[in-house]
């Protein structure tokens, strides 16, 4: 292992094995769970819009009628005398009829930058999603690259307890044809079929692994079950790890991981919302206008002379609101301490996560050195026997036995070499890897 940094890329790439890389781009281009995840991407920059648009002034059309009856009040005015009036003169005009078109303008002024707060805390909410999107593909390339290196090493395994199952079936006939013959009594021929049943049962559960794990590469690559079956009925080699690899130190493993990146962004954000709720202490001024053609009747709309304009200047600032705002601040306090220690966990769960992994890919390299010294053994093993054979100084079942220990222990290799290619693969998620910079606030 190496000290360096590691590249941020796609490290599936290093496992050189094209239908991983196949599998794994299908992945991150089918897979559900990623298009919600950029739908919220998309709906976190919308709501960026709508904050910095809320600091701009609204301008809208209007038309509005009005129409009212105010008894014992003169609307028109101007009425005669009551001496000289008639009994018909005597009715008062109350009915009020009032028709308007024109510009409607809002803008609101804050002097405690609550606006700024709120879209400086939108921003970082922004990047905390993206940086969650990230972690979801990183989980989801590392999800796929096991499953893969499962099925083939389900593939293999079915392989080999097929053949040692034809072993086991002449070891079988061999041994009852010898107790048949009395020189052997019936015990061997129990224990030699009950190793046979054992194995068909082994190599039933390998096919069921390997139909399970087909299945879930289909889910993973947004595909239905039974769709890459096909692609993948040829066995192959499982896909080993490079012989050096790049871990870094624990500062880049902190700016690094996607999961760190969102619970830093979400404490970010948790701030900007205290300044949010303490800018509700300070007063806010906003200014209101109107502009139109308008009067009592219809003709006036379409009047230019009766042009009418009206500013409404408002301030408000509410001094006495019995701790409203206090306990909003105190909230947003609160909640931004729990956003602290949510990062906090995080960076020590990355850490002990990479710890763990280091510490298991070191040890699989181990227990890899050792299968492959077993293998050896089993192997100049089985060529003694097949010498021993050809001489006629062991039987048959001899040989048979020799061969399933060859086969055994081919078996326990390739288990090695898979377990060591998925300690690699969850180092690699445990450092980040496989997701791109940063996006940066917008």
């Amino acid at each position: 292992m190496s000290a360096s940094d590691p590249v941020v890329a796609q490290w599936w790439l290093l496992l050189g094995d094209p239908e991983l890389t196949r599998l794994v781009e299908a992945a991150l281009s089918g897979n559900p769970s990623l298009a919600a995840a950029q739908a919220r991407i998309a709906q976190a920059r919308e709501s960026i819009r709508q904050d910095r648009a809320g600091r701009m002034p609204s301008l809208g059309a209007q038309a509005s009628t009005v129409q009212g009856r105010l008894p014992g009040l003169d609307i028109q005015g101007g009425a005669p005398p009551p001496s000289e009036q008639t009994n018909s003169d005597a009715e008062i005009d109350d009915s009020l009829s009032f028709f308007n078109v024109g510009l409607n303008a809002n803008w609101e002024l804050e002097f405690a930058g609550g606006s700024r707060r709120r879209i400086e805390a939108s921003n970082a909410q922004a990047a905390a999603t993206v940086a969650n999107a990230e972690d979801a593909k990183v989980q989801l390339t590392a999800q796929v690259a096991s499953t893969y290196v499962n099925l083939r090493e389900a593939q293999f395994r079915a392989e080999q307890f097929e053949a040692q199952t034809s072993l086991q079936e002449e070891i079988l006939a061999l041994t009852y044809q010898r107790y048949q013959r009395g020189a052997l009594p019936l015990f061997p021929v129990g224990t030699a079929n009950a190793e046979l049943e054992m194995l068909k049962s082994q190599l039933a559960e390998a096919e069921a692994d390997i139909a399970v794990l087909s299945d879930a590469l289909a889910i993973l690559t947004g595909q239905v079950p039974g769709s890459v079956d096909a692609a993948l009925t040829t066995a192959h080699s499982i896909p080993m790890p490079p012989e050096q690899v790049a871990i870094g130190d624990p500062a880049s493993l902190v700016a690094r991981r996607p999961d760190i990146r969102a619970a830093e962004r979400s404490l970010a954000a948790s701030t900007a919302r205290i300044g949010v709720a303490e800018a509700a202490r300070f007063p806010k001024l906003s200014f209101t206008g109107i502009l139109g053609l308008g009067g009592s009747s219809l003709d006036d709309v379409v009047d230019v002379g009766d042009f009418s304009a009206l500013a409404i200047p408002r301030l408000q600032w509410n001094f006495l609101d019995f701790g409203r705002v206090d306990a909003a601040i105190d909230q947003a306090g609160a909640a931004r301490n729990e956003a602290v220690a949510n990062y906090q966990q995080t960076v020590l769960l990355a850490l002990q996560d990479a710890e763990r992994a280091l510490a298991r890919f070191g040890q699989q390299r181990v227990a890899l050195a050792a299968s492959m010294q077993i293998k050896k053994q089993a192997d100049g093993a089985a060529d003694l026997n097949r010498q021993r054979f050809a001489a006629g100084a062991i039987s048959k079942a001899d040989l048979n036995r020799a061969l399933r220990e060859q086969q055994q222990a081919s078996a326990d290799l390739v288990r090695a070499k898979g377990a060591l290619t998925l300690a690699w693969i969850a180092l690699q998620k445990s450092l980040g890897l496989g997701w791109q910079e940063p996006v940066r606030d917008q």
